[in-house]
């Protein structure tokens, strides 16, 4: 199963994506670490072209996991799923595979994603509330079935919430 975990930057997708692999023997893929991983940082831009190359890496690499093991679950992190057309990518990608798919949804209030923004640390430098704003401002209603979690409420709670739509 390939798992989309949606939201604007801050809402705690990273966080419930490591939660939730960790009770399901899951992976979780990350697009800033990939995206680090796969460029020196002169070659780091932040572009729609790299994000999306980077997505592309990472469906590769689920299908290989998914492979190998095809009851495994696999989380895609950091992006917020927030373009119709990124969604119905892996949608593609997943029905190719044979495999299910899911969206998991995480919202909180924009205090808690700009305390959460201001106070970690993250891999992506464009990381601020600027970018929160950005993203915000573009964002498409995501119209496919998912589940929505409120990242407000205590992590396990929220991880109950999420795997009952797995």
């Amino acid at each position: 199963m390939i798992v989309m975990m949606a939201g604007l930057p801050g809402a705690g997708k990273s966080t419930l994506a490591r939660a939730l692999a960790a009770r399901v023997n899951g992976a979780v893929l990350d697009k800033d670490e990939i995206r680090q991983s796969l460029f020196a940082p002169a070659d780091i831009e932040f572009s729609t072209e790299q994000d999306d190359f980077c997505m592309e890496v990472m469906l590769e690499t689920a299908g290989y996991l998914l492979r190998k093991d095809t009851l495994r679950i696999v989380f895609l992190d950091g992006r917020p799923f927030s373009r119709r057309y990124q969604i119905e990518r892996v949608i593609e990608y997943a029905n190719g595979l044979g495999q299910p798919w899911r969206i998991v949804e995480c919202v909180c209030s924009e205090q808690t994603a700009r305390r959460r923004i201001e106070e970690q640390q993250h891999p992506a430098a464009n990381r601020d509330f600027a970018l929160y704003l950005r993203v915000k401002g573009r964002f498409e209603e995501i119209t496919f079935v998912r589940a929505v979690v409120d990242m407000e409420r205590p992590l396990q709670e929220c991880v109950e919430v999420a795997l009952r739509s797995l």
